[in-house]
């Protein structure tokens, strides 16, 4: 077949399948959820539907490309930015200098992969779980797609947690932080509910009121940062060791780079989209991981500091470095509570695509109504868990990067090695089509095999690895080299049995 012959019968079987943003198609009218007067209304109302269905050619037609900068940069735009930074010093023992070292160098290094995939969705026009079937075949999948979703859900928790802590911090603990958490996780299941025209809205506003507030709060509490106490010497585990939790906060964004960018029209360049990315990564993570850095080094010799940041209480910091601007520093400090469901939000949204990858038969079902599943399941484990937050937030960060080191490592094998690097090559008539996908073993069994390197090089509150213990948390480097490795003599193999789609 033709390459032009080929694309039109692409875009043919995908716009059989295809659910418009705020729109209909003959096909979509035969589910279910269109027979239902309320989800039209939704759908008159401009509430996004469509699920993971791809995108067709003719769909793609957004060329706002600069919407995905200020996504990012509103995603981590936050007090979770913050508190990540505030790790270095407060749980590794590294000073300011090291610290933000590792926050620089590591966030430069690893924002590079999540920014690469969000330049497959206008190529494409697939969800990034769903362009992952073609390295892990339609059911394997599932086993990332997990990943994924316990991931997603984790940030959602500490964020509320955090959002909760800020709330409650500039009411004396009048107000609780479940009442907190409650608020923070429906003004986000809101923004997430609508879908993309609003999220993109939202997220290129949500981060000015949180700059305000960072100046404000660096104009009145600046001067206790100037000059930071002499450190102790870094080793070179706690500084490996800070890199894997550093590695954990932006890696783990490749498993949704996509999802946000498959309206977009294929002839944007991809260098565009992803030096857009690759800015709204790093410019706010840097910056206020390193503040958060800096603060968490001066707390202990600032009174009102120290008592704010009692038992881990980041939101409690905030509202004391805010506290000398009197009423107007409890109202930004609201806003820097608010700041989380810019994070939260997407998260929502993407949470909701995985779960369609996870239980195809649920592709069916609208997007929205895995937001609402999303909140039923945050609200209860964020007020479970919100009392022990640094112990969380360090294990978590830890732990999430080894996987999504070991994922993306195995869709950059197959797509540069593989496919060439040739969009092309993937044909989007078998996106649903688990007879034709890869069978998704030499994915599953590189992972497998990893595993080996990995599990010896992690260093973390529950296990420290022989290799971890002379050289620290090694296991998302390791995770990322060994994974691709192993992939490729496995996959080759693979294509013996199963041809190329």
């Amino acid at each position: 077949m033709s390459e032009d012959k080929r694309k039109s019968a692409d875009s043919a079987d995908i716009e059989k399948d295809a659910v418009s943003v705020g729109g209909t198609s003959s096909y979509a009218q035969k589910d279910w959820h269109y027979s239902y007067k309320w989800s039209r209304k939704l759908l008159e109302w401009g509430v996004e539907t469509r699920g993971i269905t791809p995108v067709s050619v003719k769909e793609r037609v957004d060329t706002q490309y600069f919407k995905i900068f200020f996504l990012w940069l509103s995603f981590n735009f936050n007090i979770l930015s913050f508190s990540a930074g505030t790790l270095g010093p407060v749980v590794f023992g590294l000073g300011l200098r090291d610290s933000c070292l590792v926050i620089l160098f590591f966030n430069l290094l690893c924002s590079a992969l999540p920014a690469y995939l969000t330049t497959w969705g206008p190529k494409l026009g697939l969800r990034q779980m769903c362009q992952a079937r073609y390295s892990f075949g339609y059911y394997g999948v599932i086993i990332p797609s997990i990943f994924n979703l316990c991931g997603m859900t984790g940030f959602c928790i500490l964020n509320c947690i955090l959002g909760g802590q800020t709330l409650s911090s500039i009411s004396d603990g009048r107000l609780s932080w479940s009442v907190g958490i409650v608020v923070i996780t429906l003004v986000s299941l809101f923004v997430s509910f609508c879908g993309y025209r609003v999220l993109n809205w939202y997220e290129r506003l949500a981060w000015i009121p949180v700059l305000v507030v960072y100046l404000v709060a660096l104009g009145v509490g600046g001067k206790h940062l100037s000059n930071p106490p002499p450190a102790e010497p870094a080793t070179a585990a706690a500084i490996l060791s800070f890199a894997g939790t550093i590695a954990g906060f932006v890696i783990t964004y490749s498993p949704l780079s996509s999802d946000f960018t498959i309206y977009f029209n294929p002839s944007v360049s991809s260098w565009k989209i992803f030096t857009y990315s690759y800015l709204g990564f790093n410019i706010p993570i840097i910056l206020i991981q390193c503040l958060g850095a800096a603060v968490a080094v001066a707390a202990p010799f600032v009174p009102a500091w120290e008592e704010g940041y009692a038992d881990g209480n980041v939101g409690g910091l905030i509202e004391a470095m805010l506290r000398p601007t009197g009423g107007f520093g409890k109202f930004l400090t609201v806003l820097i509570a608010l700041s989380v469901t810019a994070n939260i939000a997407p998260t929502f949204y993407s949470f909701s695509l995985s779960f369609q990858v996870f239980i195809p038969p649920f592709a069916v079902i609208p997007r929205y109504m895995f937001s609402l599943l999303a909140t039923a399941i945050l609200i209860p484990v964020s007020i479970v868990g919100a009392h022990k937050f640094y112990d969380t937030l360090t294990n978590f960060l830890g732990l999430i990067g080894y996987w999504a080191s070991a994922f993306g490592a195995i869709v950059l094998v197959e797509h540069l090695l593989i496919r060439r690097g040739d969009f092309a090559s993937y044909d989007l008539r078998y996106w649903k089509d688990p007879r034709r996908l890869p069978t998704g073993l030499a994915a599953l069994g590189a992972c497998a095999l990893s595993c080996a390197l990995i599990v010896p090089s992690i260093d973390q509150v529950w296990f420290v690895g022989p290799i971890a213990a002379r050289t620290g948390d090694i296991g998302f480097e390791l995770a990322f080299f060994s994974a691709g490795v192993f992939y490729i003599p496995l996959r080759y193999i693979e294509l013996r049995f199963r041809p190329l789609v």
